[in-house]
């Protein structure tokens, strides 16, 4: 089993600037893949951003050129800088693993952390 934590949410105008932090533990070795997803008011929780073991990488259409996903596997830790942010990217941003290759579907990942909220004002 594998621990999720997340960290860095808060409020920012738009085009302000806020970075995530998802801190593994427990059994990490198993991981293959990790995302971070966002659920907003009334919305469906989607999938933003994946990276893979080796670092392959991929976004949604909606976050490209403005969010970026890296890991520092010394730390098993999990980062999102989020750049030019919209009031649309409000929403509760979660982090999330996987034991196999990398999908954005939210149904494929078996490891949850409890959420942070990003919350953008116009």
């Amino acid at each position: 089993q594998a621990q999720l934590v997340e960290s860095g949410g808060g409020s920012v105008q738009a085009g302000g600037s806020l970075r995530l932090s998802c801190a593994a533990s427990g059994y990490t070795a198993g991981i293959y893949c990790m995302g971070w997803f966002r659920q907003g008011p009334g919305k469906e929780r989607e999938g933003v951003a994946v990276i893979a073991r080796d670092g392959t990488t991929s976004y949604t259409d909606s976050v490209k050129d403005r969010f970026t996903i890296s890991q520092d596997n010394a730390k098993n830790t999990l980062y999102l800088q989020m750049d030019s942010l919209k009031p649309e990217d409000t929403g509760i941003y979660y982090c999330a693993a996987r034991s196999w290759s990398c999908t954005m579907l939210v149904g494929f990942f078996n490891y949850w952390g409890q959420g942070t909220q990003v919350t953008v004002s116009s």
